[in-house]
């Protein structure tokens, strides 16, 4: 009996102080939840005795004797996971890691990946990382992490077995569209998020933000200057602009906000509700200036792009700063949280506390963002036209030159000629024609 009053003085402590701890750090913590009153504290605390007799009845009876610190932390992360896809618990190593993965560098397989029926979902893989190299895409699903199934694991659990020594192969189990299940193996490596690249297309500069971890804003800001300098040169400057966020999960909300920046020159970038606590609503705004001074802009995204790419995309396509093209984005629109816990040493929940609406209004969540041109991915191939009786097809004509040498030459010509990007094709044609209309109303 002695050791049963003992057990759940101890539980209630743990409780308290998981709150205590968690309220300095969010204003959803400090503030008391408005429906608290319709919860009966007598039938709260019969449930936290509930939990206490199964820990004890677990610690006395399971087949084998488990470790407490184990069965804490499964129940906290069951709690949290049992939410939402995105709420979870880290213990102190996956906090850890966490925090080494948003300051720009980290181990694994270069994966962005969520939960979903029991499986890991990828929702992007980043560019020049294992998984985009072995050919990963948006929406495959995980099934198996060297023969072992998923299912079963949390997302962090599934998260950490993905992650390891630098050099070490993994056997990933996909399926694709319902089809059968395949295997690929990626060789885990240090993922650096050198997260934009750019380059002219004519006098058209692309820019392509992979994530928006790291310092994008900075990077991007540097991309620009150097484009610039380089059309300078020539006597020449930037025409439009194509901001490429496809296969972007996201990041920092920071980031976001300031990338948006870089385009806009006045208005709310995004807003943060949370219909808890309607009075912690936070707007952001933007700051007078426009790095591209109204130069045209097409903003591409697709079924990979989340989070803050979304928050992007929405902000610019609710101003009309940017004629958004190809397909519905991912629909990643909750806020999470991430509460140390007492200082970090027993690593951090993540829990979602809010939604991110667009300018106008327009929730991201479960919805995306709609281009306004959409542009499915496709590819080109050069039909040939129904055969018909040429010179080269008389007897004894004369080729231009050798006839093996110049059928290849014409072959590697045409090959050539296909573009390999149809989305980035036909927003750059899409520039092309603002501007041809510009000058002609000019």
């Amino acid at each position: 009996m002695k050791t049963r009053f003992m057990m759940h003085a101890l539980l209630a402590s743990v409780v308290a102080t998981f709150f205590c701890v968690a309220a300095p750090l969010s204003n959803a913590y400090a503030a008391t939840p408005k429906n608290a009153s319709q919860e009966n504290p007598i039938d709260t605390y019969k449930l936290l005795q509930l939990f206490g007799d199964v820990f004890e009845r677990v610690r006395a009876d399971y087949v084998e004797k488990p470790s407490d610190q184990k069965l804490i932390e499964a129940a906290i992360n069951g709690m949290l996971s049992s939410l939402d896809p995105h709420s979870s618990y880290m213990n102190a190593r996956a906090f850890k890691d966490m925090r080494v993965e948003t300051k720009g560098e980290f181990g694994g397989l270069g994966i962005t990946v969520t939960m979903e029926g029991g499986v890991v979902k990828v929702v992007s893989p980043i560019d020049d990382t294992p998984a985009a190299r072995g050919g990963l895409k948006p929406n495959d699903l995980i099934t198996h992490l060297d023969g072992e199934a998923v299912m079963g694991l949390t997302l962090p659990q599934a998260v950490d077995k993905m992650r390891g020594a630098v050099g070490a192969d993994l056997v990933l189990t996909i399926v694709r569209d319902g089809k059968k299940p395949f295997d690929v193996t990626l060789t885990r490596a240090v993922i650096p998020l050198h997260t934009v690249k750019s380059h002219l297309e004519g006098d058209i500069g692309y820019f392509r933000i992979t994530s928006f971890s790291g310092k994008p804003t900075g990077e991007l800001k540097t991309a620009i200057t150097k484009l610039n300098r380089k059309l300078a040169k020539d006597n020449k400057s930037m025409r439009g602009v194509v901001l490429d966020l496809r296969n972007n999960p996201g990041g920092l909300l920071d980031e976001a906000i300031s990338v948006s920046d870089i385009f806009l020159s006045h208005g709310e970038v995004v807003s943060i509700r949370s219909e808890q606590h309607p009075e912690n609503a936070q707007r952001f705004n933007a700051r007078p200036g426009d790095m591209f001074k109204d130069l045209p802009v097409v903003l591409l995204i697709n079924g990979g792009s989340a989070s803050a790419s979304e928050i992007v995309a929405g902000a610019l396509q609710d101003h009309g700063r940017a004629i958004v093209m190809g397909t519905k984005s991912f629909g990643k629109g909750s806020v999470q949280t991430i509460a140390p816990l007492n200082g970090g040493e027993f690593g951090a929940m993540r829990m979602t506390t809010s939604r991110y609406y667009t300018p106008s209004g327009r929730s991201i969540q479960a919805v995306g963002i709609t281009p306004d041109i959409v542009v499915q991915q496709s590819k080109l191939q050069v039909i040939e036209p129904a055969r018909q009786q040429r010179e080269r097809d008389l007897r004894g004509a004369l080729d231009k030159e050798n006839g093996k040498a110049a059928r290849e030459k014409a072959a590697a010509k045409a090959k050539k000629d296909i573009p390999e990007d149809y989305q980035l094709t036909r927003a750059l044609d899409l520039i092309n024609g603002i501007s041809l209309y510009k000058n002609a109303s000019n």
